[in-house]
This record gives structure tokens, sequence and C-alpha cells, in this order.
């Protein structure tokens, strides 16, 4: 007999503040700790909900060594005071870990086999850098055939550029406008409803005392987007991955710290403990390209997400897709018709910061409140992946 799939809803989601790496604001915080914040948060946020019922928690980490090693979704989920009886499982899909891991989470729900997961995502590109302390190539991806795979994510997105015909005056252009949106979303305080506050405890020597002096401060902004940003300042950059190219550090997203996290629940525990949904996690699609045309992946996964959740793309009201490069961005807007009005109306990755395997369950969490903000229906977080993918996830508000 064929068990009918039942729905998965979110019922809590929340993020930190997105902190630039490797010198900002989370410097000295251990993404461990920010997982914690927000784990705790997003308890909070249903009271009602029994934390025993909760079966496992998914985490996306794009490197998870060193200070986000050891299994960091098990880890964080004892350090939060969370029921021993909670699993937990560390993914990597590098740029998609978070949104994967939501799927992931939502999927088990949806064969029966939980009726409460949490799936969340954490990076800390301050202590863990770009490829890891000690990355390991495998030689064979150097051959004529796999060299794609060795191309660095730079070179991927001149690549893009040149193939799509995309200018470095409307990477410029694209990269102010997206500092525009998120600092106008910050003022109107738009981002408000889906962070979750961190403590900052910064312990300095005072050499008069001999005593350390401990202050905390609490963070509750994102602090990469810049006001100052304009075409000619942008223009004045050197391309940072090809001597002759179009990219530059300013039309590249940022390094980034930060942490998300959602609640997801079975209709039966929504009924049980009186719980209202956010969203519907409606589907996921995952798509690969050539490795050395990374940048395109959501072309193919965004139609891909939009057939399982049987809707058309037009029917999308907002579009979370991340700006891993402007020209990347572009290129997929271009070749999808996407509208530009609901494309990141509140900034993206090139102002907000980009925080690798964060970064799916932190837009995650923008989608689903601004949905509900705006009254809108259907919102999608989008984005290309390391080694040539692109992942998409569409959610419906309730």
């Amino acid at each position: 007999m064929t068990k009918q799939l039942q729905e998965a809803y979110i019922v809590a989601a929340t993020r930190a503040p997105i902190g630039k790496a490797p010198r900002g604001m989370f410097k000295n915080t251990r993404p461990d700790d920010l997982l914690v914040r927000v784990l705790q948060s997003a308890l909070l946020q249903v009271p009602n909900l029994d934390p025993d019922l909760i079966e496992d928690a998914i985490v996306g980490c794009s490197f998870p060594e060193a200070e986000q090693g050891l299994n960091l979704a098990r880890m964080a989920v004892l350090l939060a005071g969370m029921p021993k009886s909670v699993g937990g499982v560390t993914v990597n899909r590098y740029c998609a870990s978070g949104i994967t891991a939501i799927a992931m989470a939502a999927d088990r729900i949806r064969v029966g086999q939980a009726d409460v997961m949490i799936a969340a995502g954490a990076e800390s590109m301050s202590m863990v850098p770009m490829m890891g302390h000690h990355p390991s190539m495998n030689m064979n991806i150097f051959k004529d055939e796999n060299i794609g795979m060795a191309y660095g994510m730079g070179l991927t997105a001149e690549k893009v550029a040149q193939q799509w015909k995309i200018s470095r005056e409307a990477q410029d252009q694209f990269s102010v406008d997206s500092h525009r949106k998120a600092i106008a979303a910050q003022q109107a305080g738009y981002f408000n409803d889906e962070m979750t506050s961190v403590d900052i405890i910064e312990r300095l020597p005072n050499l008069a005392t001999g005593q350390i002096d401990i202050k905390t401060r609490t963070v509750s902004q994102d602090e990469g987007a810049r006001p100052e940003s304009t075409l000619e300042s942008l223009g004045r950059l050197k391309p940072v991955f090809a001597a002759k190219g179009t990219v530059t550090a300013a039309n590249s997203s940022q390094m980034s710290d930060g942490a998300g996290a959602l609640i997801l629940v079975s209709e039966k525990i929504l009924k049980q403990f009186n719980l209202t949904p956010l969203a519907r996690f409606a589907s996921f699609a995952v798509k690969g390209v050539p490795p050395e045309l990374m940048g395109i992946g959501p072309k193919f996964a965004i139609p891909a997400a939009c057939k399982a959740a049987g809707i058309t793309q037009d029917q999308i009201d907002w579009f979370e897709l991340n700006e891993a490069f402007a020209a990347q961005s572009l290129a997929v807007i271009q070749d999808l018709g996407l509208d530009p009005s609901k494309v990141n109306p509140m900034g993206g990755a090139i102002a907000l910061g980009h925080p690798l395997g964060a970064t799916g369950a932190i837009r995650s969490a923008t989608t689903i409140h601004a949905l509900r903000r705006n009254n809108l229906k259907y919102g999608m977080v989008t984005m290309c992946v390391g080694t040539g993918m692109g992942a998409a996830g569409i959610f419906e508000r309730m």
C-alpha cells in the first residue's frame, strides 16, 4: 500500500545578524555559539511545543572542521540545552548546505519518519577559511576533462560574465543596488522579525589594573551594507580573479559569519499544540551544471523546483537569489526572464554577506517573514553551488 505524503510546516524561523569576515563583529565568536543562540531563539518562538518530540537537527556547514567540526549539529543541540534524545547531523552542499538541511528535514516529516525537526546552518569564515585549513585536492581534477572542478569561484564568475556578456558596469550597478536596498530595508526595520540579537563578549587586558576587563555588547543588525557605495567608487576597483576581467571584490559576495535555524512540524503537531504555521515547505530541487559555469546553476534548479511544487515561475512572488557574484545573478535573471523587482528586494549577499553553509537557512528566514509581512504567497530561496550545481527551495505562506 502506498502511503500518502504529509506536509511539512515551518513554525519558527530566525537568524543571527551577519558579520563581516575575517575582521568583523563575530571574528572571535565561535560558529557553534552562534548556532546555539539561534536554536534557542527558534525554540522560544514555539513555547507550547514539547522539545522532547524533536527527532533530529540537520545543520548545513560548508567547511565542517576546527571550530565548526566534531559534528557541529549534535554539539550545538547539546550546548543549547535541548533534550539529549534529539539527534544531530551536519550536511555539506557548500553554499546550498542550509537549504539542503531544510529539504532533508521536510522530507523526514513528509514520509512520516518524524513529526518535529530542526533545520539550520552555521558558518564562520573568520575562523575557518575558504577551502578549510588543510585542503587536499585529488590531482585528477587537474586533468583536461575535469579542469573546471579546479577553477576558483571567481574564475567561474568571469567565465559566466564572458559567455553571457555581462558588462562590468552592469555588475557594479547591480552591486550598488544591493547595498541601497539593504540599507533601506534596515532603516525600515524589515529584518526585525527574522533577527535574533547576539551578545558579543570581549575580554581585554587592562594594563593599569593588571586585570581582564569584560565588555558585552548586543548586535542586532547585519554589518555588511555600505551606504557609501556608488557606481563611481566601485568602478575604481581592479578585478581580482583575472587581469583583464570584470569581477571585483565589490561585485562579489562578502565573506561572512552567521547562523540561522528553522523548526518544521507535521500537521499532527500543529493541531496537537495549537501552533500557527508560518509557511509550508513546498518543494526542493538541485541540478548539476558544468563546474566552470557554476554560477548559472539556479537557471536549471528554479524551473525544477517550480515543477515539483506544481506552480509556474510567474507565481513566485519573492526570490532570494543568492548573490555569489553579480555576474551570475544577472545571467540567471536574464536567461529566466525573472522580474527584477521580485529578486532580492532587501538586498543580497553582495551587501548583506554570504556565510556559505548558513546562507540557505538565513535567506529562508528572510523569505518566510517577507511573505507574511507583504501578504505574498510563494517565495523561493535559490543559489549556485561550488563544483557546478544549482539549488532551489519554495515556501508557501500559510
